[in-house]
């Protein structure tokens, strides 16, 4: 039995634990050039370096000879560089060849565009090379493999060990980054645990300090995991307790509203319906009907899929507001959906009695008005609008209900303002952009969640294919056909005009941004159509910088069928319902993400015809691009996509928090720990009941922890209640 820490130890353990806020410039083998370029990584303090963790690992205590490398598989071997040489067939182009012996064989190495390794190895080092083997040429190959130099030329030494590769960039290379962590994880890693002890011992995790040193440098490959579990595990529970701190401290010092949940503009409501609510819209209609009626401010989020009936649902809660004599919000994002809301919703609300008007950058002043005047007396019930709506000249007599659609399409200055406008108010956001299970309760962890997977009306159905670029001419053909028959297309373009770079591509995996130089813009295909495709039909344009006026004339002569063919941007993506429209072409498919383009295919097929969705790519087979259309031509399912978007690409992007901002997840792989996620969410609440502002002297470490990792949550706060 080891023996207790002496006060001295211990004294160094806190101090260590204390300097993790310390700037990485105060470590070793920092030079003022390598902090810059950790910097860049955003690796800015001690703790940064850290949970800076490897992305991949080489087992060198598991490596394969030459001769056993067979062709096709992924290894690693080690040898002797025999030779290494430095080729520039053309201009621009060199090529760093290596030849590795062992005693079984030869192995030969290539590498693209990095002379620099022709420097740094020598002929005599032993080496380590992973990658795919290939055969050409009478020799075993490794096209662009990760390679190690394990001794110099006439050193000894054993290698036989697990070598962590963590991302780098600029500045700083992977054995440089091995090194520097090397020297933080013996200098600064043996720090205090944040953690409550029963926390450790519930879920089974690791220790802190023991965690951080086998996630860099485990023992064996099997260690790794549970290392990475522990960190992941702490940046899910302190992901979960800043949500909750921000949603009790949003909340602090404001009146809910308990609202009358089964009153008579409700039951007007439900009988103006022209429809039965489904099984499932009924159930979440319950849920937010309960949260509402609750003296306690709602925060809820509306999942459903393309066309389950969410706003049918919204209407409900409109009801409710009717009920209580207090008025409701209902913020879109663009000004095209915010007239389709009040369209659909306006002739049952006029039906239940209730009153509504409609407020975007395209209402007439005089309109515009007449509209602020009535809301402020409170004579008008429920708003629909854009942006428009956050307005000084808008103020409303009480407003108790905000809803808000799609809602990560917002900032989070632009949901805080309109809350804003009714200190209190329920919340209810809608979105149709399906997110998986565990997405949900981490990022969205201090919000309900009701969800909604089936269609009421489903429609004729969609069939999706993909089309490489020769043979285009198969969706230009189901264009002109589906005009022929009386019916309309959309064709769908990346850009809005052939200036544009494609840096604001939404929803687009980074790395496909390459070279925007042949993308196909709407302004410029718009132009072929009316000028040699299709001179005869009726062709409108639509994109985000047209003018609110604008949009809304081009989608009113589309709905109205006085446009047979409709050359728009991802503007379309969200709730246009044009049930006539029966085929779709997406130009340059491979630069929009899964989400997008499952939008996309959402506006066609919603009528009696079924509908053609034409995706055009020319990504190879086995790309990611490819993978993301084989997906959507095998399913329709979204809840179904969005797992295989989320194993695809990083949480944020999913989200689309590249555009607006929000907290990323470093070390979780939302792909793999659902459980971590349940576990943290249960624990977080339990913490929040027994010590709600963590104010307990067992909780004060992991309160100044959650205030380090995400400080930016409270900054929202104070910056929305200023």
């Amino acid at each position: 039995m080891s023996a207790a820490p002496s006060i001295g130890e211990a004294a160094e353990r806190v101090s260590r634990t204390c300097s993790l806020t310390d700037e990485v410039g105060r470590l070793r083998y920092v030079s003022v050039s390598r902090a810059k370029a950790l910097e860049r990584l955003g690796i800015e303090r001690v703790r940064d370096l850290l949970l800076h963790v490897p992305h991949r690992y080489l087992d060198f205590t598991h490596t394969v000879t030459i001769a056993h490398a067979d062709v096709g598989q992924e290894v690693t071997v080690v040898g002797v560089v025999d030779k290494i040489t430095l080729k520039r067939p053309r201009p621009r182009m060199q090529i760093v060849e290596m030849y590795v012996l062992d005693e079984t064989g030869v192995m030969q190495a290539t590498f693209f565009r990095q002379p620099w390794i022709a420097e740094q190895v020598h002929v005599g080092d032993t080496v380590a090379l992973s990658g795919k083997v290939t055969f050409a040429y009478g020799f075993k190959q490794m096209k662009a493999p990760f390679h190690e130099v394990l001794t110099s030329s006439g050193e000894g030494g054993s290698y036989a060990r697990v070598l962590p590769v963590h991302s780098v960039g600029e500045g700083i290379t992977v054995p440089w980054m091995r090194r520097i962590v090397s020297a933080a994880v013996a200098d600064m890693g043996d720090v205090c645990d944040f953690l409550p002890a029963r926390l450790v011992a519930r879920r089974g995790l690791m220790t802190l300090a023991r965690a951080v040193r086998q996630v860099h440098f485990p023992a064996t490959m099997s260690a790794k995991e549970p290392a990475r579990r522990r960190l992941a595990y702490d940046e899910l529970l302190c992901l979960q307790l800043a949500l909750l701190t921000r949603q009790r401290l949003s909340l602090s010092g404001v009146t809910p509203t308990a609202h009358v949940v089964d009153g008579p503009y409700v039951r007007a409501l439900l009988a103006s319906l022209p429809f039965e609510l489904t099984a499932e819209q009924r159930q979440a209609a319950r849920e937010i009907l309960a949260d509402m009626g609750e003296a306690q401010v709602m925060n809820r989020l509306l999942l459903g899929d393309v066309g389950t009936g969410k706003t049918a649902v919204a209407a409900v809660a409109l009801a409710a507001v009717a009920d209580t004599g207090s008025q409701a919000a209902v913020m879109a994002p663009t000004s095209v959906l915010a007239r389709q809301h009040a369209e659909k919703l306006g002739p049952q609300l006029d039906a239940a009695g209730i009153t509504w008007a409609l407020v975007t950058g395209a209402t007439p002043a005089d309109e515009r008005a007449a509209s602020c005047a009535r809301i402020a007396e409170g004579a008008c019930t429920v708003t629909f609008g854009t942006t428009a709506i956050l307005s000084d000249d808008i103020a409303f007599a009480r407003l108790t209900l905000v809803i808000i659609d799609e809602q990560h399409r917002f900032g989070v200055d632009q949901r805080a303002a309109l809350r804003r406008k009714g200190a209190g108010a329920d919340l209810l956001t809608m979105t149709a952009t399906p997110i998986p299970r565990t997405l949900a309760l981490s990022v969205y962890g201090d919000v309900a969640c009701s969800r909604i997977t089936e269609r009421p009306v489903p429609g004729a159905g969609v069939t999706t294919r993909s089309l490489a670029p020769e043979n285009l001419d198969v969706a230009w053909t189901a264009i002109r056909e589906a005009a022929d028959a009386g019916h309309q297309a959309y064709v769908v373009c990346p850009l809005v005009d052939d200036t544009d770079d494609g840096a604001d591509l939404d929803d687009v995996p980074e790395g496909a941004r390459a070279s925007s130089s042949q993308l196909h813009s709407a302004t410029h295909t718009f132009a072929q159509l009316v000028d040699r495709r299709y001179p005869d039909l009726a062709v409108g344009l639509l994109h985000g910088r047209q003018s609110a006026a604008e949009k809304d004339e081009v989608m009113g002569r589309f709905r109205a069928g006085e446009v047979q063919v409709l050359v728009s941007t991802t503007v379309i993506e969200v709730g246009v319902d044009v049930p006539n429209a029966t085929v779709m072409l997406v130009l340059d498919a491979d630069r929009f993400g899964l989400a997008t383009l499952h939008q996309l295919r959402g506006r066609v097929g919603r009528g009696s015809v079924a509908g053609t969705v034409y995706l055009a790519c020319a990504a190879k087979r086995g790309s990611a691009a490819r993978t993301r259309l084989d997906a959507l031509e095998a399913t329709s399912d979204g809840f179904e996509l969005a797992d295989l978007d989320l194993s695809l690409r990083h949480e944020g992007e999913v989200l689309g928090y590249r555009q607006h901002g929000g907290v990323s997840l470093h070390v979780v792989d939302l792909g793999a720990d659902l459980d971590l996620v349940e576990a943290a969410h249960e624990d977080a609440r339990e913490l929040a009941r027994a010590d709600e502002g963590l104010e307990l002297p067992e909780h004060r470490a992991l309160a100044l922890e959650v205030r380090d990792r995400f400080g930016a949550y409270f900054d929202e706060v104070a910056r929305a209640q200023r």
